[in-house]
């Protein structure tokens, strides 16, 4: 089984929320790592394990994000990282596959089912082998003790509970021989 390490510059952790019930706010986290174990020829197999800087989160208006980091949200203080860890991979294809998973945020776990594509392989210009996947989830953000919202004078509230994950993952083989010396 191959390891592969989540090359952040070329990864996105991105997340979509409705507004005030009728508008989508989106957003990414900036500070991604992880690992993946993944071998093409038999993806059921595989398994993930990430990590989100959860101050690391940019939605691009700087009030926005310092109120996401607070305690009203991510408390990015107390809380400094969201992780993920699959715990199994069920109806899996060459391309294809649903996993599950724990989801901690906030202190929170919940498990979780991801949908992933294997985007395929290739050599980057460094001669290293790489591998995109795009992974997608939605979750309550209630349910992590997000519970933070305002009431809309029209009806309604300002945030959104149903919360859309969507991770665009370009991972690095490491080399055998750095598996072994691990």
């Amino acid at each position: 089984m191959a390891t592969w390490k989540i090359d952040a510059a070329h990864t996105t952790a991105g997340f979509s929320v409705k507004h005030m019930m009728f508008t989508t706010v989106r957003g990414k986290f900036n500070e991604v790592d992880g690992t993946i174990t993944f071998d093409p020829a038999n993806p059921s197999t595989a398994s993930v394990e990430a990590h989100v800087k959860s101050a690391s989160v940019f939605t691009g208006v700087g009030d926005r994000d310092n109120h996401l980091k607070s305690a009203d949200f991510f408390d990015a203080e107390n809380h400094p990282a969201i992780t993920f860890k699959s715990t199994s991979v069920q109806s899996a294809t060459s391309t294809k596959a649903t996993l599950l998973g724990d989801l901690t945020i906030r202190g929170t776990t919940k498990q979780v089912t991801m949908e992933v594509e294997y985007l395929g392989t290739g050599k980057n210009p460094w001669g290293a082998t790489v591998a995109g996947f795009n992974a997608t989830t939605t979750v309550n953000r209630e349910d992590f003790g997000l519970t933070w919202n305002q009431a809309l004078e029209a009806g309604g509230i300002l945030v959104g509970r149903e919360v859309k994950l969507e991770l665009d993952v370009q991972a690095v083989l490491v080399p055998e021989t750095e598996n072994v010396a691990s």
